[in-house]
């Protein structure tokens, strides 16, 4: 395995197509991209983490059988971590088993763009670790302002790019994640 890099995951699982807000519109997408970061990372032995949200009731607990990984993604993780906050890294032992292993530097991936992927990604940088952000291999959904104003999956994903580079991140693609490990 690489000494220094790891692949993220973040809540790539079968909870969100049971939420009123889910689409099928970058979708497709979205998987196909996610595959490829997972197949190369996997070709690289990169090791890869896979989070998954939890929550005490409804569509992200245990109970509701809906926490397990997407049926469209294939991924043998070398990490399982269930997170209960926006961040994979509070309340779980993610910071320890980075630290053993001797990673550095994190590739970010998942569901959603501009919360989990996001908050993990910040919370990464201002704990030391140099981050590559994989945009086109995270998924989102269109949101509504509180003056009703819509904005796109586009629009978030753009936005989310725009506070995370040079600041927090590095954003790339998979082709250039893949490359730069």
């Amino acid at each position: 395995m690489s000494a220094s890099t790891a692949l993220i995951v973040i809540d790539a699982q079968e909870s969100f197509k049971h939420r009123p807000y889910f689409s099928k519109t970058h979708f497709a997408d979205y998987i196909k991209n996610q595959q490829m970061l997972i197949d190369g990372a996997t070709l690289k032995n990169i090791p890869i983490i896979q989070i998954f949200h939890v929550e005490e009731e409804g569509v992200f607990s245990i109970a509701s059988g809906h926490v397990k990984t997407l049926e469209e993604l294939q991924i043998k993780p070398d990490l399982i971590i269930h997170k209960m906050r926006h961040s994979a890294f509070i309340g779980t032992p993610l910071t320890i088993w980075l630290t053993q292993k001797g990673i550095k530097k994190l590739i970010i991936s998942g569901i959603r763009s501009e919360q989990c992927c996001e908050t993990t990604t910040r919370h990464g940088s201002d704990l030391g670790y140099d981050i590559d952000y994989v945009t086109e291999a995270t998924l989102t959904f269109a949101m509504e302002a509180k003056n009703g104003k819509i904005f796109s999956p586009e629009e978030i994903k753009e936005k989310t790019e725009l506070v995370l580079s040079q600041r927090f991140a590095k954003i790339v693609n998979v082709e250039q994640a893949l490359e730069n490990i």
